[in-house]
């Protein structure tokens, strides 16, 4: 089990506490065996595998380490002054202020850009391996919080790095210590990825049931439930996506099942027109079920033609009809609650079913990969792509008779709830995980607890 330090002494800073007695404080500059240095201020235009990568602040993800699909790469003869050594250290200036990166030469040849600060321990006093942890504790994150709230614009330069007060315990302790969080943080990250794996695994799932149902119908235990033949006669569809489907399920354009119409109010007000609440391209994409009583929308105004044609309806399907990314096209949100100041904002369509469509069922059919991937294909354009109207008319559905449609959208409503309720539970298990992971960063970092024990001696001097 592990113990804190039998002594210790206040630290002289109020956000580190307390330190063991025999640790130290010294500004991170007095640790450096050369000063702080900026990066190449250079385009990020080639992706040359042959050139040292180009490392930017957008290639460091929130783990600290490089994302392989953000691959950039600058000439030899450019990035020569530039190039890392194993062990240097990357602090972010902006953007991402605060967000550091560990240079090994598994990563290969890399220079640095303009935005990142490079950081070379003095090995006599300091491991990058243990620097590199303080940067993931929370007193790290406070020294940044107010370093923020001091300056006026969100930006920390190599000067105010270099002044950052950092805990220095011994060579021995800081090698142990590193060597301690590596075997428990993999311990916590291996967890991490699992649950991780469990949340893509849960989504594959619940969207592949749902393309099952909306194309095949009940599986055969809640079919009888609601009273219907569990064994339906299929027939071929005629659409590839589809395949497949009841034989007395009819395949038909959306167009004869709801209208559709996209927005053209934005979040500009202007004088003279009515204030409105918008439902946003955001609200949609990290919301499946929208309540215009939930959450905070964006205030905006429209002339009184725009609010009463795009005021929205429970019921209501909107879909994003464009997007940088051709996979963020056609998701769907459905109108759960609405009011008489909500009204959907640009960047979005209005699916309204008419009659003879349950809003439920259609808008699990917008989910499913029969429908989805026929509004991804129909899609154009070359920074922005997006979905034509009449490409949304057209969009193909197996459609069965409007009982079974309510049947097929209750049964997916509930076995939906449960994997998502699953996934919030498993969410919630990363998020503490995380907690932990930080915590116990923390701990070591500051001598909360003494980990000299835990490693043996060969590993704690590697």
């Amino acid at each position: 089990m592990l113990r804190p330090y039998s002594a210790m002494r206040p630290s002289g800073v109020e956000w580190l506490g307390d330190l063991p007695e025999h640790w130290d404080v010294r500004a991170f500059q007095r640790v450096l065996r050369e000063s702080l240095k900026y990066g190449a201020n250079e385009a990020a235009e080639l992706d040359d595998p042959d050139h040292p990568r180009f490392v930017r602040i957008t290639d460091i993800d929130d783990g600290g380490r490089l994302r392989d699909e953000t691959f950039r790469s600058l000439p030899p003869d450019v990035a020569k002054p530039y190039l890392l050594s194993s062990g240097d250290l990357l602090f972010a200036r902006s953007g991402s202020v605060g967000r550091t990166f560990l240079y090994d030469d598994s990563w290969g040849p890399c220079a640095y850009a303009g935005y990142l600060i490079r950081a070379r321990v003095d090995h006599s006093q300091s491991t990058p391996q243990f620097v590199s942890y303080f940067t993931a504790s929370q007193p790290y994150a406070h020294w940044l919080r107010t370093v923020a709230i001091q300056a006026t614009i969100e930006n920390v330069s190599a000067e105010r790095y270099s002044r950052m007060p950092i805990p220095l315990p011994s060579l021995d302790e800081q090698h142990a210590i590193a060597a301690f969080l590596d075997r428990e943080t993999a311990r916590i990250d291996a967890l991490v990825a699992k649950k991780r794996l469990l949340i893509e695994r849960l989504q594959e799932y619940r969207t592949a049931l749902i393309t099952r149902t909306v194309t095949r119908g009940l599986p055969p235990e809640a079919a009888r439930a609601a009273g219907l033949d569990p064994s339906p006669r299929l027939k071929p569809s005629g659409v590839e996506w589809l395949g497949d489907v009841p034989e007395h399920w009819q395949v038909k354009r959306l167009e004869h099942l709801a209208s559709y119409r996209t927005s053209s109010v934005d979040k500009k007000s202007r004088d003279g027109e009515l204030p409105i609440r918008l439902c946003n391209y955001t609200d949609v994409y990290y919301q499946n079920r929208i309540r215009a009583s939930d959450g905070e929308f964006m205030t905006a105004t429209a002339s009184p033609q725009e609010a009463r044609r795009f005021t929205l309806e429970v019921g209501d399907i909107l879909i994003t009809k464009d997007s940088e990314d051709w996979q963020d096209i056609a998701i769907p949100a459905l109108i759960d609650e609405t009011a008489e100041d909500f009204v959907c904002g640009y960047h979005l369509g209005i699916i309204r079913p008419g009659p003879m469509a349950h809003s439920a069922f259609i808008f699990l059919a917008m989910q499913s990969i029969a429908v989805n991937r026929q509004l991804q294909t129909s899609a154009s354009g070359v920074t922005r792509y997006g979905i034509p109207n009449a490409a949304v008319g057209d969009v193909q559905l197996a459609v069965p008779p409007l009982e079974e449609q309510r049947a097929v959208a209750g049964f997916l409503d509930r076995e939906a709830e449960r994997i998502d309720v699953l996934g919030r539970t498993t969410e919630t298990a990363i998020e503490r995980l995380q907690e932990h992971r930080t915590a116990l960063i923390t701990a070591a970092v500051t001598g909360k607890i003494d980990v000299r024990d835990s490693v043996s001696a060969p590993v704690a001097a590697a």
